[in-house]
């Protein structure tokens, strides 16, 4: 069976650092690109961070530039978020998906593969 099998959610206080891995099995995740969402209380589920399958290229959103690093390990077939400098709006469920979007990379239809989550509780 082919999923994404997310770890690495957890409470921290804030300034800390956490890391999430989204590990694909029964499939190769070379030929995907990876894209990391997340939902917080109350609100819509938004992209914060995407790496290409093409060139391991990345891209974030505002909130999270310089705070947060993806990167990919291709024989471990995972790709990892790295938090740092967490901030209490921070708080939310990652997911990772994996797809090719064809149109841009925040449209949660362009994936083909989603994780179940990971909490992340940034609180002191």
């Amino acid at each position: 069976q082919s999923q994404l099998v997310e770890s690495g959610g957890g409470l921290v206080q804030p300034g800390g650092s956490l890391r999430l891995s989204c590990t694909a099995r029964g499939f190769s995740l070379d030929v995907y690109a990876v894209g990391w969402f997340r939902q917080a209380p109350g609100k819509e589920r938004k992209g914060v961070a995407y790496i290409s399958h093409l060139d391991d290229s990345t891209t974030y959103v505002d909130l999270v530039k310089g705070r947060f690093t993806v990167s990919r390990d291709r024989p471990k077939n995972t790709v990892y978020l790295q938090m740092n400098s967490l901030k209490p709006e921070d708080t939310a469920v990652y997911c990772c998906a994996a797809g090719v979007p064809h149109i841009t990379w925040t449209l949660e239809g362009e994936y083909d593969y989603w994780g179940q989550g990971a909490q992340v509780n940034v609180s002191s």
